[in-house]
């Protein structure tokens, strides 16, 4: 299973959730900025994912798994990424450009580097835990 396989549904979802045509969805287009995602369509974005594939996405998952190995304030301090976070950030969603992210960037504003991409990267490791856990 790799996120070549799962773009197609993954693209279908995110353009019936954004209203947008399925032709229009690029991999590397911001969710945010692009397409006007909002938190409201995050989470339709995410239910209609885990119901599809049959997964679970826990909330925050994207910070807790780019901040591995490094303490909390390692990550970031007063509500910004330190830049030891940013590099992290950076090696967990490679898939979004070098250009989006920013020095001291907010945490908060994480999820404006979502791309179909991530959320590709997103089932593929979801549905690859499954398939661990089933045969452990």
């Amino acid at each position: 299973m790799n996120t070549d396989t799962v773009y197609p549904k993954v693209r279908e979802i995110i353009a019936d959730v954004l209203a947008f045509e399925e032709d229009e969805i690029q991999r590397d287009g911001s969710l945010v900025e692009d397409y006007d995602a909002e938190s409201i369509d995050f989470l339709d974005l995410v239910y209609q994912l885990e119901r599809e594939f049959k997964i679970k996405i826990p909330r925050g998952m994207i910070e807790q798994e780019a901040r591995r190995g490094l303490a909390n304030e390692e990550f970031a301090e007063h509500g910004r990424l330190t830049d030891k976070g940013l590099e992290k950030l950076k090696g967990y969603l490679s898939e979004v450009p070098e250009d989006r992210f920013t020095p001291r960037m907010q945490v908060s504003l994480i999820p404006t580097l979502f791309t179909p991409e991530t959320f590709c990267k997103i089932v593929v490791r979801e549905l690859e835990g499954n398939e661990q856990a089933a045969s452990d």
